[in-house]
């Protein structure tokens, strides 16, 4: 759901299939949660909204270099065919 939400947020189209974007929005809040610990921000006993704004920018991050690597590399022989 976050490489969805992260795919949404990006401008432009995105190339990228459904199944390469979920997995780019799960290493995104892997990555995520990792900053967000370092940055001081363990688990609470709440909703905490600074993990999730560390998990969707780090999402987004990945969502579009991924989608970039895609089209540098496979996207363009898709292309072709």
């Amino acid at each position: 759901m976050l490489g969805l939400i992260a795919k949404v947020i990006i401008p432009g189209k995105r190339h990228s299939p459904l199944w390469l974007t979920t997995i780019f929005g799960m290493l995104g809040a892997i990555v995520g949660n990792a900053i967000a610990r370092w940055a001081g921000v363990d688990s609470t006993s709440r909703l905490d909204w600074s993990r999730h704004a560390f998990q969707l920018v780090a999402a987004v991050v990945i969502v579009l270099v991924g989608d970039l690597l895609y089209q540098a590399t496979l996207g363009k022989r898709k292309q072709r065919t």
